[in-house]
């Protein structure tokens, strides 16, 4: 996990709430005595837009909460992390980028993760909005050989902390549950879920509290 993450000021609203460093929800809402880490067959590299370190709704955190071994990494296009060469060319893992399926680089698609001679399987997630995500996987030239795996789900956002204009489009958190459940880490995949509802409860009742507040 990334070790003391890029800080800057927020502010959006809620900005004069004091949060809790962790899971970064209203210390009276804070959810870090429910956190606990379980361990899945695969990992997760969290590939994370410079801006989201900053804002407390994103759930890229909650994964690294609950699933052993997960790994953040600020993403640059020109000057990337060497802990995150480093981990690339490491030939205990498997690793692949999650992302959805195009045409120009459908030879790059796979449905199964090569885990062959007791490779670790490893999912890169893109973690920033869909507009930077797609930045991120355009213009890293450092992962354009890596092979590209998108979730097989049935799942609806149920994130409406910051919507999508699409329902298929999944928050951090949700892509990582999807695919727990799609390579059959069901007790990981509900780990995860448990922890990603509460913080989505208390971030609503944050909100209900700020409304109030404000005369909403």
């Amino acid at each position: 996990m990334l070790e003391n993450p890029p800080r800057r000021p927020y502010l959006a609203r809620g900005a004069g709430v004091e949060r809790c460093d962790e899971c970064r929800l209203p210390v009276d809402s804070c959810i870090c005595e429910h956190r606990d880490e379980v361990k899945a067959r695969c990992q997760f590299w969290l590939l994370t837009h410079h801006n989201e370190f900053y804002k407390p709704t994103n759930t890229g955190r909650l994964i690294a909460h609950s699933i052993a071994q997960t790994q953040i990494f600020e993403w640059s296009r020109l000057d990337p992390p060497q802990a995150l060469l480093d981990a690339l060319a490491d030939p205990r893992y498997a690793p692949c980028i999650v992302f959805p399926s195009g045409e120009d680089y459908a030879h790059r698609m796979i449905d199964v993760v090569d885990g062959g001679n007791d490779r670790i399987p490893v999912f890169i997630i893109l973690d920033g909005t869909w507009r930077q995500a797609r930045r991120m996987f355009r213009h890293s030239r450092y992962l354009q050989h890596l092979p590209v795996i998108e979730p097989k789900t049935e799942r609806l956002s149920r994130y409406a902390l910051r919507r999508s204009k699409v329902e298929e489009h999944l928050c951090t958190a949700e892509v990582a549950i999807a695919l727990l459940e799609q390579f059959g880490e069901t007790v990981a995949a509900s780990h995860l879920e448990r922890y990603f509802d509460l913080f989505n409860g208390g971030y609503f009742e944050s909100r209900r509290k700020w409304d109030k507040a404000e005369g909403v």
